[in-house]
């Protein structure tokens, strides 16, 4: 063994020792948290971490690594505060938008006693998880009739978070009113641009004007402002109770058949969901631009007897004429026959990685 060996040999053990020491403080700062709730203390306390980082310091010798200390321990404060802070208020969920938007719905639905944490956009949802600073993000990833959600499925490509939960939504339109106004009194109706064309057919039937906003639940805060019997908004009947609307029209979307799948994204891969009817796991890979490359990775999956629910190809953002590819797929992604598909498709792949696991609701 050489010496780089030894010294990554010594990290190890190192880091299998601090793994153990990091459970058995996290769970001291479970119990801490648990004292505070019951006396009504706060969770931060900037005087005691000061003290603690001024103290231990003392334990390091070397001078050099002592200047690194502080900025180590701030860290794992910071993680011991997330974590007391969750087990105190619950989960912090993320989402993209404002109340009352599908997304919003959706983490309702998936997490009903948590803290909803909105963002203006999906990449912010997702790097709020990624910091720790929000415990999952629930956001969109197809839908029935528009297809797939690029900048998300981006994000499960090139990011570090799993995707543990899939559920359903259905997308139902309804026109919605300030107190007093009517299908009648309504001559403009604000809402998201495809929610407009879902619901195109009534919009043209009652001649109303239409104006575009950036999402479903924003149309309907604006409506709600204005307090205007003139104007309505397209949104979902949830929308209505949270800005105090009236639901004028229910149903007002030409095409039924519409849903939206969401996923809720995590810092860790759960392992728990397997062996179950309908159960499944997705993987993400790339293969070389050469005849037969993608047949092989395909024929590696059928040969390993899983169902693929759904495949997808995405353009890769750092190669030209490059793509990847989303799969789905039924079955255990850790018993032996999915732990031989891992390890198959990397003699086939460039890349491929488990980008999650899920048991799928509505």
């Amino acid at each position: 063994m050489n010496d780089m060996e030894q010294a990554r040999q010594a990290i190890d053990d190192a880091d299998r020792q601090i793994a153990a020491l990091f459970e058995d403080r996290m769970k001291a700062a479970g119990r801490i948290a648990e004292y505070k709730k019951l006396n009504g203390l706060g969770i931060i306390d900037a005087k005691r971490e000061a003290e603690v980082i001024a103290n231990n310091s003392a334990y390091i010798k070397d001078e050099t690594i002592k200047e690194y200390y502080p900025l180590f321990m701030k860290g794992l404060m910071k993680q011991s505060v997330s974590y007391q802070m969750r087990l105190n208020q619950g989960m912090r969920v993320a989402y993209t938008g404002v109340p009352g938007a599908f997304a919003y719905i959706a983490a309702n639905k998936m997490f009903p006693d948590a803290e909803y944490v909105s963002y203006p956009d999906f990449s912010l949802s997702y790097d709020e998880v990624v910091k720790g600073n929000c415990d999952v993000a629930v956001l969109p990833i197809e839908n029935s009739t528009a297809g797939d959600v690029g900048m998300v499925m981006d994000l499960i490509y090139s990011g570090d978070l799993f995707i543990n939960r899939i559920m359903s939504i259905d997308i139902e339109q309804n026109l919605l009113g300030v107190k007093g106004a009517t299908k009648e009194s309504i001559r403009t109706v604000f809402s998201h641009p495809q929610a407009l064309a879902q619901s195109s057919e009534f919009i043209t039937r009652h001649g109303y004007e239409q104006v575009e906003r950036v999402n479903t639940a924003v149309a309907a805060q604006e409506v709600a402002e204005k307090n205007d019997k003139t104007i309505g908004a397209i949104a979902s009947y949830e929308t209505a109770s949270l800005y105090g609307l009236e639901v004028l029209e229910k149903a007002i979307n030409t095409e039924r058949n519409n849903s939206t799948r969401f996923a809720c994204f995590s810092r860790v891969l759960n392992k728990n969901v397997r062996k179950k009817s309908g159960d499944g796991f997705i993987i993400v890979f790339s293969v070389a631009n050469e005849v037969g490359s993608l047949a092989k990775a395909l024929d590696i999956i059928g040969s390993n007897g899983f169902n693929m629910r759904n495949l997808r190809s995405r353009p890769m953002k750092s190669r030209k004429w490059k793509y990847y590819f989303y799969a789905e797929l039924e079955g255990d992604a850790f018993g032996e026959a999915g732990s031989d598909l891992m390890i198959q498709l990397k003699t086939v792949c460039d890349e491929v990685k488990l980008a999650g696991t899920y048991a799928e609701g509505s």
